[in-house]
């Protein structure tokens, strides 16, 4: 008796061991995470493989997704989209969050579909009243891809192509992101939270000087950092920001003082930033001869026109 209750026992750890073991799915677990800006954008899915099948065709070609049905844009559980913030979706504003990504293939062009209801489990449980967008593409061919396969291409600071890739077919949809509202909401709250933080004044400063725009606001914050904690960095920033203006002639003699104290400084930094400011220095000075030029040009416009 005794020796039966140990071989049961034996055979309950055997069929739990084997329970517990992992073995390979025919649809492999995948996933592909693509930052845009500021903005995360995270897909999850399910890899199958072509396997000598008709991948796409109508119901005729007995293909593996049928032409206007509904598919879950892999195998398994139906393919997760997940972004950080708000983004348009093949030009549609789609709130921050998750979603399914449901797609309904056609010869000619495809429905392409983000539902709210991500955790399906293929399309059973679909509910068109729950999609949050739905947008058209047009497939095109490409190279074969014997496996499934989502990938994100054409990437900027604000834009990108989620692209679907099967078989012979390849189909993208772009994504948007408003960078620079993002960036800059988020900068003016740490400006708001830590307003006499140098550090944090320089940051937005540094950002809006890279677009370009609002030059005004950015040496509004460069110059309350100076008056808080004088450096070779803030000077420098200070410089480049009167360089963009225009301003060449107030922005050399800045540039020339931050190369002087940056040498005096033992910042780490400087290691680096000094090789910039002496190139930033020789174009400044290449320039200051057209720049006084154009102006006494324009006084002696301006004085003609008194004359007259």
């Amino acid at each position: 008796m005794k020796k039966y209750f140990l071989s049961f026992a034996f055979a309950l750890a055997v069929a739990g061991t084997s329970l517990a073991q992992r073995t390979p799915q025919p649809s492999t677990s995948a996933g592909v995470m693509q930052s845009v800006g500021v903005t995360d954008f995270t897909v999850m899915y399910s890899r199958p493989n072509v396997k000598g099948r008709t991948i796409f065709g109508d119901t005729s070609a007995r293909a593996v997704v049928p032409y206007g049905e509904l598919w879950r844009t892999g195998a398994n559980m139906a393919t997760t989209l997940e972004a950080s913030t708000d983004f348009t979706f093949g030009g549609k504003t789609v709130p921050a969050g998750k979603y399914a990504l449901f797609t309904m293939p056609g010869a000619g062009e495809w429905t392409v579909i983000l539902n709210k209801n991500w955790n399906q489990g293929g399309t059973g449980a679909y509910k068109q009243s729950e999609d949050v967008a739905r947008v058209t593409a047009y497939p095109n061919s490409s190279t074969f891809n014997e496996t499934f396969l989502i990938t994100f291409t054409n990437v900027t600071d604000s834009t990108a192509k989620l692209n679907v890739s099967w078989a012979a077919l390849n189909l993208s949809v772009p994504v948007g992101v408003s960078t620079n509202q993002l960036t800059m909401a988020g900068l003016n709250k740490a400006v708001a939270e830590k307003p006499e933080d140098p550090n944090t004044l320089m940051t937005a400063a540094n950002y809006i000087l890279s677009t370009g725009r609002d030059l005004d606001k950015a040496l509004a914050l460069t110059d309350k950092a100076i008056g808080l904690q004088q450096n070779f960095r803030n000077l420098w920033l200070k410089a480049q920001i009167l360089n963009r203006m225009g301003k060449v002639a107030e922005a050399l003699p800045l540039a020339q003082k931050a190369l002087a104290m940056g040498k005096t400084s033992n910042d780490g930094a400087f290691s680096f930033m000094g090789p910039q400011i002496e190139s930033g220095i020789k174009a400044m000075q290449a320039k200051l001869p057209a720049a006084a030029n154009a102006a006494n040009a324009a006084s002696s416009a301006a004085k003609g026109k008194k004359k007259k």
